[in-house]
């Protein structure tokens, strides 16, 4: 009787090139449906839509840490209470730094310091570093320019009116309406100055329009 042999099995080679190819076409159908292969769907959750609200506060604080001016522009922070811990907290992590960006509780933090005062504009942890940086820029070249330079802490407390009207220019409900300092500036002096620029050039165009009569007038008072 004749012993079986043992005999090594082959491999399905023709199968397999069959798989690879229905593989391919399954490949091919997912980059057709727009997703290339390998790629991991992000969920709906983690996408950021796009948003006019980049600004969730600003405020200025002296040497101390003690506030001058503060405008918050969402619920992050609900109380004056949680307010002042959160300028406290952002105090003590950047006064003695020479950085202009920080971190802090979730949020990004620019700043800058002049003399006794600091300034803070502060956003959420994605948003631009660039976008945060131009708000205050542009805030600090305001009021720069509006208080002849001499940005400082009296100099301020004194002008404290035109520094409210200064960042709402800038900044309305969190949204971004100015960057540019000479913009602010020439809005500020319209809404500070309307009517005596007004009368001026209303009295320069009646005076020139009517230069005739007037001299006329001014004969005939001469005679009297």
């Amino acid at each position: 009787m004749r012993k079986a042999e043992a005999r090594p099995r082959q491999h399905d080679h023709l199968g397999n090139a069959a798989r690879g190819s229905g593989g391919e076409g399954g490949g091919g159908a997912d980059r057709a449906g727009g997703v290339p292969p390998g790629a991991m769907e992000i969920p709906s959750s983690l996408i950021l839509e796009p948003s006019l609200y980049t600004i969730k506060a600003i405020f200025i604080l002296d040497s101390f840490g003690q506030r001058l001016l503060a405008k918050y522009y969402d619920n992050t922070f609900s109380t004056t209470k949680e307010q002042k811990n959160f300028e406290r907290n952002v105090f003590n992590k950047t006064h003695k730094t020479e950085s202009e960006i920080a971190f802090l509780e979730g949020l990004t933090i620019v700043y800058k310091s002049s003399i006794d005062l600091f300034f803070y504009v502060v956003g959420s942890s994605h948003e631009n570093e660039l976008m945060l940086m131009s708000v205050l820029s542009c805030l600090f070249e305001s009021l720069s320019h509006m208080l002849r330079k001499n940005v400082e802490k009296r100099i301020l407390v004194e002008n404290m009116d035109g520094v409210f009207l200064v960042v709402d220019e800038i900044v309305d409900g969190g949204v971004i309406m100015e960057s540019d300092s000479q913009q602010v500036i020439q809005k500020l002096n319209f809404r500070t100055n309307p009517e005596p620029a007004a009368y001026g050039f209303i009295l320069f165009d009646y005076i020139t329009s009517n230069s005739d009569q007037s001299e006329i007038i001014s004969e005939k008072l001469y005679k009297y």
